[in-house]
Formats: structure tokens, C-alpha cells, sequence
């Protein structure tokens, strides 16, 4: 694997771990903005290692059509879209409210992108 693909798949995996430890000290809005960090730099690692190139771009339903990902995960990338900006200015106005059970489900989502992510970079 080139080496900056693996440095965007390690720092993929780094954001999801952040995500779960901010999630059990019940920082939500912190470890949704990083399920959100974790999916779209997955992403780009896959991305990088197909097309050769970073897209400048934190929309995940995007990235996931560029590596053809499957529906039902795109339909799970358009959950975390928003979160990238809702979870991180605190007037945006269609603010989501940050509970237990959102961020959970939101952790699901970011794990099964990076499960399909890894079964497409073959490690």
C-alpha cells in the first residue's frame, strides 16, 4: 500500500478511537464531528488508492460514489453529512441535538464505512 494511503487509513483509525473515547465521557458533539472525520478520511484513503488524488471535498455520499460504494452505505454516509458542520458551530441552524443513542448510531455508521473501507484496500 502506498504510504499516504496508509497514512489516511491510520488516521482514519485514529479518529474512530477518538470518537469512541470521547463518546464514553459523554462528549457526543465531539465524537460525532469524528465519526465524521473517520468515515470521510476512509474514504479518501480508498479514493487516493483508486483515482491517485485527494479530493478537496468533506461531502461523504460523494466520496462514497467516487470509490462505488454500496447503496446502503451510501444511504449511512448521508446520515454523517451533516454532522461535519451541525456538530461544530453551535448556531448553524439546523442543529442536531447531540444525544447517547444519535452519536451511537453515528458510530455504527462511521464503523461499518471503515469495515467496507478495509475489505477494499485488501488489509
Amino acid at each position: 500500500m502506498k504510504e499516504e494511503v496508509k497514512r489516511w487509513w491510520q488516521s482514519a483509525l485514529k479518529d474512530l478511537d477518538t470518537a469512541k473515547a470521547n463518546f464514553e465521557i459523554k462528549k457526543y458533539s465531539y465524537s460525532a464531528f469524528l465519526c465524521q472525520q473517520a468515515a470521510e478520511k476512509a474514504l479518501k484513503s480508498l479514493d487516493l488508492k483508486l483515482s491517485g488524488k485527494i479530493i478537496k471535498t468533506h461531502d461523504l455520499v460523494f466520496l462514497g460514489r467516487r470509490v462505488k460504494a454500496p447503496t446502503i452505505l451510501l444511504e449511512k454516509c448521508g446520515k454523517i453529512n451533516p454532522v461535519y458542520t451541525d456538530s461544530r458551530y453551535p448556531d448553524f441552524s439546523t442543529k442536531e441535538v447531540y444525544t447517547r443513542e444519535k452519536v451511537e448510531e453515528l458510530l455504527t455508521y462511521s464503523k461499518e464505512v471503515l469495515e467496507w473501507v478495509k475489505l477494499q484496500l485488501n488489509i
